[in-house]
């Protein structure tokens, strides 16, 4: 099975733009007591969760790093409330998009590539041609225009690995403490086949989160139904 990357199509001629933060989200790490390091990052997004029965929300409000004691336990109050295979990292966020948009906009957005937006209309033809684990998620973006779409978030899991063969031969091991992978994105992303999801035509990398990845089915169903606003690039597998 061939697999594609999934990235903005910046030659598609669509003028829209969405100023938009998720609702909740974890800290980042300060000064991890392993790798010494302060780090978080937003390529991992899990908007179908609902924090709202948490009673200290605000500890989910403000973007900020804490010390690793703070930042598990904030974790395990999140945990019962993720869906089936959620991986938390420092600054995964959490819950719908809350924000702004404008403009005109094609089947698929991507604000950051490690967020993809789908028009509801386009999310459900792909959902009748059978494409599986494909799962939107409602927003709360708000458009000053008449005839404004109806933007979901795509919940996208992470699942696979880059393969050996393309990462650095001296790449330090994860960190005891944190499990930071602090590891560049490769130019030349080679995946590990036997790592690769058989169950969905969806997914991003465990390594590198902000890798969006999908099958050739997915790509395919896309063409056939005519849908845009993204890019698809293969990938070589090993």
């Amino acid at each position: 099975m061939q697999h594609f990357r999934i990235e903005k199509d910046r030659n598609s001629g669509y003028t829209g733009s969405v100023d938009a933060v998720h609702k909740w989200g974890l800290p980042g790490i300060f000064k991890c007591p392993g790798c010494k390091l302060t780090w978080g990052g937003g390529a991992r997004t899990y908007p179908s969760v609902d924090l709202t029965p948490v009673a200290a929300l605000a500890d989910f409000e403000e973007a900020r790093a804490e010390p690793i004691e703070e930042y598990e336990r904030l974790c395990e109050l999140v945990r019962p409330f993720l869906p089936p295979g959620a991986m938390l990292k420092p600054g995964t966020e959490l819950g719908p998009l809350v924000g702004n948009a404008r403009g005109r906009f094609g089947s698929f957005f991507s604000i950051e590539q490690w967020w993809l937006l789908v028009q509801r209309e386009a999310l459900e033809k792909l959902q009748a041609k059978g494409l599986r684990e494909l799962k939107g998620c409602r927003t709360e973006i708000r458009f000053r225009q008449r005839n404004s779409p109806e933007l979901l978030e795509l919940e996208i899991l992470p699942k696979g690995h880059a393969h050996p063969d393309c990462l650095p031969p001296d790449r330090k091991p994860l960190c005891s403490r944190c499990h930071r992978f602090g590891v560049t994105l490769p130019d030349e992303l080679l995946l590990d086949a036997s790592t690769l999801p058989g169950d969905r035509d969806l997914f991003r990398l465990e390594d590198f989160s902000g890798v969006i990845v999908c099958t050739e089915r997915f790509v395919d169903a896309c063409h056939r139904l005519g849908l845009d606003g993204v890019a698809f690039h293969p990938l070589a597998s090993k």
